[in-house]
């Protein structure tokens, strides 16, 4: 298995993630967004996955190759990106930003798809290759805040930028990995979307993310408006990722304990815990550092354990589309709808309305996800 090579490509993603997620939103307040503004802008981010990774995932299920959709997606990203230097005004950063998040939110279910492939029967294994993509995000995060810190928020597109050829770059040393179709050639996707417990996995999925969207808009200016500096910033979001890590280390033992089923549940219940605490106690310190510390389930265990689960459901020929669907309606769907709703809230019932509104979406996820199949364990 090309263990290093698929591990590169998930450094330089998640890296480029880092660079946009904690430092986007006051790159835009800074260029004189509105708080409403932010929220449909950081929706785009989001909402590209909607449609994206369908369509290139059918596209490559259909051509029974993935790579040269994923090397295609990276490099147009890289391209789509160069405009946002001379954005200026709403819709022209719109645009720049619909257009490089299209290509860039694409490859990546193809990737999953080919990680997934190259393990083969050692699928519990994902998150030791997964890991790296937290430790770039890691990485970014504190050398981006202080690098802000000290030369202003202009070099936040830039980073952006340089990350996003790494991810073309290493793409192209990732040979592809087709999986067998002998004993799924029956299977349609729309079959599978009929069955209930499928449904309610996507529902609860959808849920998690649109419950992060308040996080991923307004978190760093949450902060900042509360006298955090740029570097305590980064600090922060670095030690969630960073026992994200160590979550992702450990997954497979987890995964063989308690099952995906119970730990989505369990990641959906220490979200509302999460978003309460910060919506309340965003001044006490150690109340964030211990919100942070849940970063490890809200996002690192649902996400592997929500993978797990697309990996088994969706098998065969429709793998692709199956990890498309999962991130479209999870990040693209639920993504898009968390930081719309996140942008109105804060902008007319404030901060801590907006954390409690994203607990109570934690909660109906929790809810639906009772319903994700109870009698089968993965």
């Amino acid at each position: 298995m090309p263990y290093a090579r698929l591990s590169s490509y998930y450094f330089f993603h998640f890296a480029a993630l880092g660079a946009l997620v904690p430092y986007w939103g006051p790159y835009l307040l800074e260029r004189g967004f509105t708080p409403a503004a932010i929220g449909v802008l950081m929706a785009i981010l989001m909402g590209t996955k909607i449609v994206a990774p369908n369509v290139w995932g059918w596209l490559a299920d259909r051509a029974g190759e993935r790579m040269p959709s994923v090397r295609l997606g990276a490099l147009l990203a890289v391209l789509a990106l160069v405009p946002v230097f001379w954005a200026d005004g709403f819709w022209a950063m719109a645009l720049v930003m619909a257009a490089f998040s299209f290509f860039w939110n694409a490859p990546l279910p193809l990737m999953e798809s080919v990680t997934f492939n190259h393990l083969g029967a050692r699928a519990s294994r994902y998150a030791s290759v997964r890991v790296w993509g937290s430790i770039g995000f890691i990485v970014i995060v504190l050398l981006l805040g202080w690098w802000q810190e000290w030369a202003g928020s202009g070099v936040v597109p830039l980073a952006v930028l340089v990350l996003f050829v790494g991810v073309w770059l290493s793409c192209l040393l990732i040979p592809d990995r087709g999986q067998a179709h002998a004993g799924h050639a029956h299977l349609r996707l729309r079959r599978l979307l009929a069955r209930p417990e499928i449904l309610a996995f996507l529902g609860a999925c959808l849920l998690m993310q649109a419950s992060h969207g308040a996080y991923y808009a307004f978190y760093s200016i949450y902060l900042e408006a509360h006298g955090y500096g740029d570097t305590a910033v980064g600090a922060l979001w670095a030690l969630g990722v960073g026992i994200e890590v160590l979550v992702f280390i450990n997954m497979h033992r987890l995964l063989a304990r308690f099952g995906a089923r119970r730990l989505l549940l369990a990641s959906l219940l220490l979200a509302l815990l999460r978003w309460l605490l910060i919506g309340a106690f965003v001044e006490v310190v150690a109340v964030q550092l211990l919100a942070q510390s849940l970063h490890a389930a809200t996002f690192g265990a649902f996400h592997a354990a929500a993978i797990h689960l697309a990996h088994h459901y969706f098998p065969g020929p429709i793998q692709g589309r199956g990890q498309a669907l999962y991130n479209s309606v999870s990040f693209g769907i639920g993504g898009a709808a968390g930081s719309l709703i996140a942008g109105s809230l804060w902008a007319s019932a404030g901060a801590t309305a907006t954390f409690v509104g994203a607990a109570a979406l934690a909660a109906l996820g929790f809810l639906v996800g009772l319903r994700v199949d109870r009698r089968r364990r993965y």
